[in-house]
């Protein structure tokens, strides 16, 4: 691979060793390194300079299975175990007393426990973890004292560790393929797994950064939970390893094939078991000074590094994807062809280090691997953006104006000209027509003066104030309304938030107020399901899109359209017809098609010619997609100037367009395992302001897919949320106006909300009555509205007084610097 060429695993020490058991739990820091030696002993090497003569540690009569080193840096404890004893080292006190001439010594903190198989110290060095058989003992590491003991698992444990944010929370995973959550203080479950896989579970690690705890099986399957104050685990996110490989190198492939690079052959490729063998948090690759880079919600989400028997996986735990795989084959210097077991840990200056068993042979191998290698990996795209760095080239068909006819006066002929009988333009009546009089004048003398009515008139601009940056999302049920039986495929808000679009299945248009109050406008005249409204920045008109093939734009408050397009100069159906560059274009889909007219909309009539459309529209330019697919989704900005046009393709792709340019300037292969539905960009409103950079993002989503957000910048996946239920319906996404909050419409008769910078659920919008097909935020005030597969609209806002627990705006008001 391109990328892999790139990325250096430097091996720092390579020994023979006298072990080869199926499975030992060796210990790597971030200084040293501790490796048995004639079973029961063990040599401690430091890996600032590996040829210095290493320290030996003895003590232990029977054969050592497991060490660990402490999480602390001064001092530097090693505990080590075998069926007679448990003992830690202080390695800086024993390397001082073989200076003097002593012999290295440690205390002994258990006795006659079993076979250990998996130590691990607390974040305070305070306290050890032991596995022996199904029991885990709680010791202390300063005197031998069992602190406690937990029994529960089915099956041998595999691993425990300690939660960093909370020291009272162990976590213990077993060959019963379930893994256990014990209150240290309570000695009691917190929570119990369900059965993960049909394979043990091997490894476990915690993720200070998102609150997640990650545990790995032995046949390649990854979960990551989160972990909340109430101690209860939540899925979020399902991963396989064998299938990010094969996305990863597809993707990889593509790459190449479009860089006009000859195609790897796969006569070499053999598919082996890929065992989660250990796992670490490698911590943010993006901390390394290139903020141009930098970029997205994740900036400071960590990457998992999972040791496998093939190599090293590096995955971005944000995106639930692969990015990049060190395999050992492609390192033929290494002393490492398949491994046994691994030890990972945090190195020096911005590295990982990792201790290494061979599969086959008796060596062991200290590797290291830089993370700032890992920055070229997210450094990829053309540094693109939404807003406009030049105005618009002279041939580009932005510039494209209206040509209006002027209306073709008969010229009049001499002669007496025609007087006007009267000289006004209105005359009176007579009165003949009107009903006669009955009752006489009479005053009214009972008038009370409203004083709240000249204030009343003074607040109609209450929707014009800032959309509240601190306030909760909208999750309380506040109207429900039943508005047919057919589906409520798309919403749209108008610019100020007092009006609602709903195009529905049965190929009508509803118009709201936004209270959902009052009776509905309707419009009529598609023959097949609405698929698209929007309105107009102004305002003043809005557009409807039909699987008819047909467009039609609507002055606002005329029942009858004023203009009509399509049927037979479309062939196939119109995909996210919406309004275009401050109101100046139509911007439509249809086929592999993209279409760009302008338009003038004339409301006056002839009485006489009353169906003569005086409006007018005009093609500006006809594009076409790189690989003639079928466009399923697009978006672009109507709010403010912008070039881009985000396109999604049947072919699972995402083509970002250039109108200024008239050509595709990047295109993403493989966005998704399935063909997006919805594509949906960061546009904030006129009551919120944002950060530039924020505009960037926007999200799409995927049937079985779930949903990104992605970076313009980067043209890189920053996020994926996949808790919701996406099977078969497109389901489509939001983001809110503030730009802190994600909608998504499920399957499961639920509509859920995320946080942007977190892939776990904010909240769960449960009791719809059906599918939740669209979702859309009101632009002006904190509401969510949600229609539904059966035709019901649920408006949801936030709790009166509800505020966010801890600040947030500001980690999505400057996007490059956000914070956890």
């Amino acid at each position: 691979m391109v990328v892999q060429k790139l990325m250096m695993l430097i091996e720092n020490l390579s020994l023979t060793w006298d072990g080869l058991r199926s499975h030992r739990q060796l210990a790597c820091c971030h200084c040293y390194c501790g490796i048995p030696v004639r079973k029961k002993d063990i040599l401690v090497y430091t890996h600032t300079d590996t040829e210095l003569k290493p320290l030996l540690l003895t003590g232990h009569h029977g054969e050592i299975g497991a060490m660990a080193f402490g999480k602390g840096s001064r001092p530097v404890l090693l505990c080590s175990a075998s069926a007679d004893y448990i003992i830690v080292w202080d390695v800086e006190h024993c390397q001082k007393r073989v200076k003097e001439g002593k012999v290295a010594a440690g205390v002994v903190i258990g006795t006659l426990l079993g076979e250990v198989v998996h130590l691990s110290f607390c974040f305070s060095d305070e306290r050890v973890a032991a596995c022996s058989g199904a029991t885990v003992y709680i010791l202390s590491s300063k005197r031998n004292e069992v602190i406690s003991t937990f029994t529960g698992h089915l099956g041998p444990l595999t691993s425990a560790e300690f939660c960093p944010w909370n020291k009272d929370i162990l976590i213990t995973t077993s060959e019963d393929r379930t893994f256990k959550v014990w209150d240290l203080r309570t000695e009691a479950v917190c929570y119990q797994s369900f059965v993960l896989s049909a394979s043990p579970l091997l490894s476990a690690c915690f993720v200070e950064e998102t609150r997640q705890l990650i545990t790995g099986s032995t046949d390649g399957q990854v979960w990551s939970f989160s972990l909340n104050d109430d101690h209860k685990c939540h899925l979020v996110t399902k991963m396989d390893l064998q299938k990010m490989e094969k996305r990863h190198h597809t993707h990889q492939e593509t790459v190449r094939h479009q860089a006009g690079g000859a195609e790897q052959s796969d006569e070499d490729n053999v598919e082996t078991a890929k065992p989660v063998i250990q796992m670490a948090s490698c911590g943010s690759f993006t901390d390394t000074g290139n903020e141009q880079q930098n970029v997205g919600p994740c900036r400071d989400n960590s990457c998992l590094c999972i040791g496998s028997s093939d190599g090293l996986y590096v995955v971005d735990l944000a995106t639930s994807e692969l990015l990049t795989v060190l395999y050992f084959k492609d390192y033929p210097n290494l002393s490492i062809e398949l491994a046994r077991s691994w030890s990972i840990s945090p190195g020096r200056n911005n590295s990982m280090v990792f201790l290494v068993t061979s599969l086959f042979t008796p060596s062991v191998a200290l590797l290291e691997l830089n993370l700032c290698d890992l920055e070229m990996i997210g450094a990829r795209g053309e540094g693109l953006s939404v807003f406009p760095s030049s105005p618009p080239l002279p041939e580009s068909p932005l510039n494209a104006q209206f040509k209006k006819k002027e209306p073709s006066l008969p010229k009049k002929k001499g002669g007496t000209k025609e007087q006007p009988l009267v000289f006004h333009t209105k005359v009176k009546s007579s009165g003949y027509t009107t009903t006669p009089r009955r009752n006489m004048f009479s005053p009214k003398t009972n008038i009370q003066k409203n004083p709240s009515s000249n204030r009343a008139t003074k607040n109609t601009g209450l929707l014009l104030r800032d959309y509240p940056a601190d306030k909760a999302a909208p999750t309380i049920p506040h109207s429900h309304l039943s508005v047919t039986d057919k589906p409520v495929n798309c919403l749209h808000y108008s610019g100020d938030g007092k009006q609602i679009l709903c195009g529905l299945g049965d190929s009508s248009v509803l118009l709201y107020k936004s209270s959902l109050t009052g009776d509905p406008a309707v419009y009529t005249g598609h023959d097949k399901p609405v698929s698209s409204v929007s309105w107009s920045l102004s305002r003043q008109c809005w557009l409807s899109a039909s699987e008819d093939r047909s467009l039609r734009i609507w002055a606002n408050g005329s029942k009858e359209p004023a203009i009509i397009m399509g049927n037979n100069s479309i062939s196939k159906p119109i995909r996210g017809a919406q309004f275009y560059y401050l109101d100046k274009f139509l911007l439509f889909a249809s086929g592999p098609s993209l279409y760009l007219h302008l338009y003038d909309v004339d409301t006056t009539h002839d009485n006489i010619k009353r169906y003569q459309q005086r409006s007018s529209v005009k093609l500006a330019k006809c594009f076409t997609t790189t690989s003639s697919t079928d466009i399923t989704a697009l978006s672009a900005v109507n709010d403010f100037l912008s070039y881009i046009v985000l396109l999604c393709g049947s072919d699972r792709s995402i083509q970002v367009f250039d109108m200024n340019r008239s050509a595709v300037v990047s295109q993403l292969p493989d966005a998704h395992s399935r063909a997006a539905h919805c594509i949906t960009q960061n546009k904030g409103s006129m009551f919120s302001t944002q950060a530039p950079d924020s505009y960037n993002l926007f999200l799409t989503s995927a049937v079985t897919d779930g949903v990104k957000i992605w970076d313009l910048r980067t043209l890189r996946c920053v996020r994926r949320y996949e808790n919701h239920v996406n099977r078969c319906l497109p389901c489509s996404s939001a983001i809110s106006p503030c730009g802190r909050f994600i909608a998504t419409g499920s399957e499961d008769n639920s509509a859920y909300v995320y946080d942007i910078r977190s892939s776990s659920v904010l909240h769960k919008l449960q009791k719809h009555s059906d599918t939740v097909l669209s979702v859309t935020f009101n632009p002006a005030t904190p509401e969510l509205l949600t229609g539904t597969l059966d035709g019901k609209l649920r408006l949801f806002q936030p709790s009166s007084g509800a505020r966010l627990s801890h600040d947030t705006t500001a980690a999505v008001h400057s996007i490059p610097y956000m914070t956890g």
